[in-house]
């Protein structure tokens, strides 16, 4: 017979993957999500604090694209401003035929080298290559009236989305729209010709929230436990990531009754897959200068999978700190260690110098080519039993820290 946590688990995954329809940053979703979890914490004793932030939202209704009669299948670029253009098409394949390439005013396929991955945006505050960068300029320098984006596969940037989005970035305001490559080559076979582009899509003014859950210990040392509440445009986010925020929920009700030395704070980080990141920027000002405060910090994300055990990974910690957490996982049969990877929140503990642990789906790599990020990441591929049993190890990790840094 399932357990109250198991029933609880299963509640919240039909709650934040089915109910909300999506929590992307700025939608009445999200909006939903993380009082959700503010009014749930609150239920479980913990005092709660919530950080507003300002946002955009976003809405499409489709593109149409053709050329001489002849009409190619493009949508709207997440974000993206809404155009109707009529222009010359022009087209480029690398930074150097962009670079020679006449655009103004023209409607400018990019395709080839030139789109294999996703482009950082502009103002993306950790991680944008200097070849993003050069991109960027050079298309605002050139300044077309419009874009179109011919992309593959790129696991490593879009997950399993295909074709991805090129420009995924509400400060860049050149209108742009996406499709295959293979729609990209019948298109630019009609390079020269006029195109006529239309793209429904709109920018809306929204707002935001940054939800931190505490309890307060006899030490000023704290646990950080992390779970991004967002999720990206168009997909119902199970693993990606209601199932860190299900964990946490879990989590918090087992440490109702939590009364360690060492602080406690869950928090849900609001913006991971979105263009600008605003709750790990929150959070970062947040614990500017106490950041030695923080033991270790934790995140959840991608965990669940129904197809594979889960797996936690190890950064930075010493002895006192991983010692506890192997003792605790050891309990568990289904929580193995993995391979590190920084492709999350927990980057931001490691990058500041704070010992991190993290906890995913042990087939991770598997899971994010070809399920995150789209449609299919659903709640029927959870499984609701491997995260009662994070929540259960995570629990029993808090409680040996406890003993052993305080003890």
């Amino acid at each position: 017979m399932p357990n109250h946590l198991t029933e609880r688990a299963t509640a919240y995954l039909g709650y934040l993957c089915r109910d909300i329809s999506n929590r992307r940053v700025g939608s009445a979703g999200n909006r939903a999500a993380t009082d959700f979890f503010a009014r749930t914490m609150r239920g479980f004793g913990f005092a709660v604090e919530g950080t507003p932030f300002d946002c955009i939202d976003w809405h499409e209704d489709g593109a149409d694209l053709t050329v001489g009669g002849l009409a190619f299948d493009a949508q709207p670029s997440p974000y993206s401003l809404g155009c109707d253009v009529s222009a010359p098409l022009v087209a480029a394949a690398s930074i150097a035929e962009l670079e020679a390439t006449d655009a103004a005013g023209k409607i400018l396929l990019l395709h080839g080298e030139i789109a294999k991955e996703q482009v950082m945006p502009k103002n993306f505050p950790f991680y944008n290559p200097d070849e993003h960068r050069q991109i960027v300029a050079l298309v605002e320098a050139k300044a077309p009236a419009a874009l179109v984006c011919a992309t593959g596969r790129n696991t490593q940037t879009a997950g399993g989305v295909y074709p991805f989005p090129m420009f995924e970035d509400g400060d860049f305001d050149i209108p742009s729209v996406y499709m295959t490559e293979e729609e990209g080559q019948r298109l630019a076979a009609h390079v020269g010709a006029t195109a006529a582009l239309t793209s429904r899509a709109t920018r809306i003014p929204s707002s935001g929230e940054q939800i931190v859950a505490r309890k307060a210990g006899r030490s000023e040392r704290r646990i950080v436990v992390f779970a991004h509440i967002d999720a990206k445009i168009g997909t119902p986010g199970a693993i990606d990531n209601g199932t860190g925020v299900i964990t946490l929920l879990l989590l918090g009700e087992l440490l109702r009754e939590y009364d360690g030395d060492l602080g406690l704070e869950i928090v849900a980080i609001n913006g991971e897959d979105y263009y600008l990141a605003p709750g790990e920027k929150i959070w970062i000002a947040q614990n500017d200068g106490c950041f030695d405060e923080i033991a270790v910090g934790i995140n959840v994300d991608g965990a669940g999978y129904k197809d594979s055990d889960s797996a936690f990974s190890l950064y930075g910690c010493p002895p006192e700190i991983e010692t506890p957490i192997r003792k605790a996982f050891a309990a568990y049969p289904a929580l193995t260690e993995g391979e590190p990877w920084y492709q999350s929140d927990h980057s931001l503990f490691v990058f500041n110098g704070r010992p991190a642990l993290a906890l995913t789906s042990a087939d991770y790599w598997t899971l994010s080519a070809q399920l995150t990020h789209t449609p299919e990441d659903k709640p029927e591929i959870v499984a609701i039993e491997r995260l009662v049993e994070i929540a259960n190890g995570l629990r029993d990790v808090i409680v040996k820290l406890n003993d052993g840094l305080m003890g």
